[in-house]
């Protein structure tokens, strides 16, 4: 007897119909779902972290992918994620320092204003001792085109502590890869 709950997916739906004797395609099974309206249960919530103004104007993209740096203290590397918990959704930010590759600033919130963010930045810059240099020495940070990067909050902290802003282009990751595959890394963990 096929045993069938409202949560099971096409996949499942397909497997216990196997087991049941029943030879049918998992495509059909897919397409015959699909028709009747049903879909299995998905865990969790979907959460956007990065969500930018297309009409908003931002700094350029100084880094190109190119992930190195001469000296401590002349690229950081940004970004946040989210980790679920029992308490709800919680936000974790990294800033990354590209020349040694060691996490500079970072925080955790259930908020994922621009507070979050400049939290991290505070961190680095106190955990770093930096002082603000003009030239060519100027740190540059590096982030993806999210609203808490772009904000003038966060834009006017940055040009306050002697920062370059740069960011990547929307919606590749590979425009900030190095704080990507930390963020993945962090998240295996």
């Amino acid at each position: 007897m096929t045993r069938i709950t409202g949560c099971m997916g096409a996949r499942k739906v397909w497997h216990q119909l196997r087991r049941d004797g029943i030879q049918v395609g998992r495509g059909r099974v897919e397409r015959l779902m699909r028709r009747l309206g049903l879909a299995g249960a998905v865990r969790g919530k979907t959460v956007r972290t990065t969500v930018s103004d297309p009409g908003g104007v931002r700094a350029a993209d100084l880094v190109k992918r190119q992930f190195a740096a001469g000296a401590p203290n002349r690229l950081w590397v940004a970004d946040f994620t989210y980790v679920a918990a029992w308490a709800g959704t919680v936000y974790v930010a990294f800033a990354i320092d590209v020349f040694s590759r060691t996490i500079v600033g970072r925080r955790a919130s259930t908020s994922k204003e621009t507070g979050l963010v400049l939290d991290v930045i505070d961190m680095g810059l106190r955990h770093r001792n930096y002082r603000p240099t003009h030239g060519e020495d100027t740190l540059i940070h590096h982030s993806d085109a999210g609203s808490q990067y772009t904000s003038f909050r966060f834009t006017q902290h940055l040009i306050d502590s002697d920062i370059d802003a740069s960011i990547g282009t929307v919606g590749d990751a590979l425009d900030n890869a190095l704080a990507e595959s930390t963020i993945g890394l962090y998240k295996r963990s």
